[in-house]
C-alpha cells in the first residue's frame, strides 16, 4: 500500500519539485546522477541557493533558521531533491553540530557558527573514532588539559571524513582521566587552522581519498571553544546523534537508486535485448519495490505519529536496519546489471564509458555504501535494540 498525501502535502511537494527544476544547475544535477560528486564550491553554492529560499535546515528552530515544516514534509522534500539529482548537504554541519550548537551552545557561539554554517561558508567535520576507540567510543585517548583559559589538546583522530576540506572539527577530548570514562569527556570546537593540526589522508581501495587521520600536538583551543559544561562532552555527543534518528529510513535514496536500476535494466545496445527484459531480472526489481514500498509506508506511519504529538520508542531502528540492507540490496542489483555492459574504468578515463554513463561509478558506489550497514549503528546493535527495546525479548 501507499501511504496518501493530504492535499496540502501533495501541493507542498509540486512547490519543492518546481522549485528544484528552476534552481537545481543542470551541471551539478548531471554530476550527481553519474555518481561523480560535487565538489566543495559547487555545493556551498547550491547550499547558498536552498538557505536563501530558507530550506538549507529545514530541521532547524525557525528562530534560527529552521523552516517549521512538519517530519512528513521534510520526508517529502527530501524524497524530491534526490528525485532530482540534488546534491547532499554537508550532513556534519546542518545535521549534526549545528543542532548541537542550538541545544547546548551559548549566545555568542549561535551567533558565530550558526548562520556561517547554515549558508554553506563555514564547513565542518567530525573528531570522534580514534585507533582505539571506535565502537567503544568511551575509551578515547585524545587529552585536552586546562591551562587557564585555553585547553591544549594532544592526541589523534581517525576515519575523519571531510578533514582535508574542512574549516572546524567538532571533537570529543579526555578532560578528566580520573573519572568514570563517560564522565570526563568534553566537546570542543576546533578551527582547523591551528598550529599543530595534520590532516593525513587514508585512500580507498579505488586510489580515492574517502577520509583521514588528524593529529593534534599542542594544539591551544579557547574554553569558550567548549560546547556545553566541561567533562559532561558525552551527554552532547549522545543528543547529536540521536537527533535524525526519525531520518534515517534512506527511503529517498533507495528510490533514487530504483529509478536508475529500472532506466539501466531497460537500456541496451542497437539490436540487444535490454537485461531488464528477463523475468529473473524483472522478479529481482519487482522484489526490491515491494520491500521500498514496505519501507516507505514504515517509515510514513512514525513520522505521521510524531507529528500528531505522540511518542514513538525505538522503533526507528527498524527504519536504519532495513534502509541500509535496501541500500546495499540495490548497489548490488546494479552491479549485476553493469556487467551486462562491462564496467567501463573508474574515476574517469581518457576512453569513454561503455554503454550508459551512469555505469562508470556503480562499482565505487556498491563498495562505499557497504558502510552503511556500520555507520550510525551498526545491523547487529540495530537488532539488538529491536529485540530488546521493541519486541520485549
Amino acid at each position: 500500500m501507499r501511504v496518501s498525501l493530504t492535499s496540502r502535502q501533495a501541493a507542498f511537494q509540486r512547490e519543492v519539485e518546481r522549485f528544484l527544476a528552476d534552481a537545481l544547475p543542470p551541471t551539478v544535477a548531471d554530476k550527481v546522477e553519474r555518481g561523480e560528486g560535487v565538489d566543495r564550491a559547487e555545493l556551498s553554492a547550491w547550499t547558498r541557493i536552498l538557505d536563501e529560499r530558507g530550506w538549507a535546515a529545514p530541521h532547524w528552530p525557525v528562530e534560527h533558521g529552521g523552516t517549521g515544516w512538519s517530519l512528513v514534509e521534510r520526508h517529502l522534500f527530501d524524497m524530491a531533491c534526490r528525485a532530482a539529482h540534488a546534491p547532499a548537504l554537508s550532513g556534519f554541519g546542518l545535521n549534526m553540530v549545528g543542532p548541537a550548537i542550538i541545544r547546548y551552545g551559548t549566545a555568542e557561539q549561535q551567533a558565530r557558527f550558526l548562520p556561517a554554517t547554515r549558508r554553506g561558508d563555514l564547513w565542518w567535520c567530525q573528531g570522534y573514532s580514534e585507533p582505539q576507540a571506535g565502537s567503544d567510543l568511551a575509551s578515547l585517548r585524545t587529552r585536552a588539559e586546562r591551562v587557564g583559559d585555553e585547553y591544549v589538546v594532544n592526541g589523534q583522530k581517525i576515519w575523519t571524513s571531510a578533514a582535508e576540506s574542512a574549516d572546524w572539527i567538532f571533537c570529543l577530548v579526555r578532560t578528566n582521566p580520573d573519572v568514570q570514562a563517560q564522565r570526563g569527556i568534553s566537546f570542543l570546537l576546533i578551527d582547523m587552522a591551528n598550529p599543530g593540526i595534520t590532516v593525513e589522508p587514508l585512500i580507498a581501495f579505488n586510489g580515492k581519498r574517502l577520509w583521514n587521520q588528524v593529529f593534534f600536538t599542542d594544539v591551544t583551543v579557547p574554553v569558550g571553544n567548549r560546547l556545553g559544561e566541561e567533562d559532561r562532552g558525552w551527554s552532547v555527543a549522545k543528543s547529536l546523534l540521536g537527533d535524525e534518528r526519525l531520518m534515517v529510513s534512506r527511503v529517498a535514496e533507495n528510490s533514487r537508486l530504483l529509478a536508475r536500476l529500472r532506466e539501466l535494466a531497460g537500456t541496451a545496445p542497437d539490436g540487444a535485448q535490454p537485461v531488464g527484459a528477463s523475468h529473473a531480472m524483472q522478479r529481482k526489481i519487482a522484489e526490491l519495490d515491494i520491500r521500498l514500498r514496505a519501507l516507505e509506508t514504515t517509515s510514513l506511519r512514525l513520522l505521521t505519529t510524531v507529528d500528531e504529538g505522540r511518542q514513538v520508542g525505538a522503533e526507528p531502528s527498524m527504519l536504519k536496519l532495513r534502509g541500509s540492507t535496501l541500500v546495499q540490496a540495490f548497489d548490488e542489483l546494479l552491479f549485476e546489471t553493469a556487467g551486462y555492459w562491462g564496467l567501463a574504468q573508474d574515476g574517469g578515463g581518457a576512453t569513454p564509458p561503455v554503454g550508459p554513463r551512469d555505469l562508470e561509478y556503480v562499482a565505487s558506489g556498491m563498495f562505499h555504501h557497504r558502510g552503511y550497514t556500520i555507520a550510525g549503528g551498526s545491523s547487529e546493535i540495530q537488532r539488538n535494540i529491536i529485540a530488546k527495546e521493541v519486541l520485549g525479548l
